[in-house]
C-alpha cells in the first residue's frame, strides 16, 4: 500500500512509542540478590524520617524553654509589696472603724448614764417636798383648794420623769424595796407582810432610790 511522507513517521519502532509502551517492572524483594543485606520499606523510612523530623522539633522547643529567662523575686516583689500595704491599710481601716464604732457607743452609753444620774438628783432633791405633800394629805389639807391642784400637778410631772411611789399594804416584805422599822405578830400571815407605810419610798427606771419604812406583820 503506498503511502506518503517520511518513513519514520509511520514505523512503530521509533522512540516515543517505545517509551510509551515499555512496562515498568518494580522489585518488591525485602533482600538485595547482589549485597544480601535487608531492604527498609519506603514507609518505614518516611515513619523514621517523621519521628527524626518530631524529634528535632522536641529538641527545639526544649532548648527554647531552657533559654527563657525566669523572673527573678525582685521583679515581682513590687507587686507583692503593694499588695501586703493594701492588705494592711485595709486591716487598719477596719481597726480604726470598729475603735470608732465602740467609741460612739461608749459615749452614747456615757451620755445616756450622765442623763440619768442628773434626773435622779432633781427627784432626790424633790422627795422631801413630796414628803410634806404626802402629810398635808394625810392632814386633810390637800382635799380641795389651788394647792392641791398644785400637788398633783407636780406628782404627774414626776411621773413622766420615771418616778415610782412604794406604798403598797398588804405585799410580801422585800428587803430590797422596804425598811422594817416595826414587827408585829399577825394572824393568819404566813410570811412577812407589809401592814402599814410610815413614809413612802421612790424608785425611778428600776433604781431605788429610797425604801419605803413600812410596820411588818410576821407569823405569830
Amino acid at each position: 500500500m503506498p503511502h506518503h511522507g517520511n518513513d519514520a513517521e509511520h514505523s512503530p519502532s521509533n522512540n516515543e512509542g517505545n517509551e510509551q509502551h515499555k512496562p515498568v517492572i518494580r522489585d518488591n524483594r525485602k533482600v538485595d540478590p547482589e549485597t544480601g543485606a535487608a531492604r527498609h520499606a519506603q514507609g518505614s523510612a518516611a515513619d523514621s524520617n517523621a519521628a527524626a523530623a518530631e524529634g528535632d522539633a522536641l529538641s527545639q522547643a526544649e532548648e527554647i524553654l531552657n533559654g527563657m529567662e525566669v523572673p527573678a523575686e525582685e521583679s515581682v516583689a513590687p507587686g507583692a509589696a503593694a499588695e501586703a500595704e493594701a492588705a494592711e491599710l485595709r486591716n487598719d481601716l477596719l481597726r480604726l472603724q470598729a475603735e470608732y464604732v465602740n467609741y460612739r457607743k461608749r459615749v452614747e452609753r456615757d451620755r445616756a448614764v450622765a442623763g440619768e444620774m442628773a434626773v435622779i438628783g432633781v427627784l432626790n432633791s424633790l422627795l422631801p417636798v413630796l414628803d410634806d405633800v404626802d402629810a398635808a394629805r394625810q392632814h386633810g389639807d390637800l382635799v380641795d383648794g389651788p394647792f392641791a391642784a398644785i400637788a398633783a400637778k407636780l406628782e404627774n410631772a414626776l411621773k413622766t420623769y420615771g418616778l415610782e411611789r412604794i406604798a403598797e399594804t398588804g405585799v410580801d416584805f422585800d428587803p430590797t424595796i422596804h425598811e422594817a422599822l416595826i414587827q408585829q405578830p399577825g394572824e393568819d400571815i404566813e410570811v412577812d407582810t407589809v401592814s402599814q407605810v410610815l413614809r413612802s419610798g421612790y424608785r425611778s427606771g428600776g433604781r431605788v432610790l429610797r425604801a419605803a419604812q413600812v410596820i411588818v406583820a410576821v407569823p405569830a
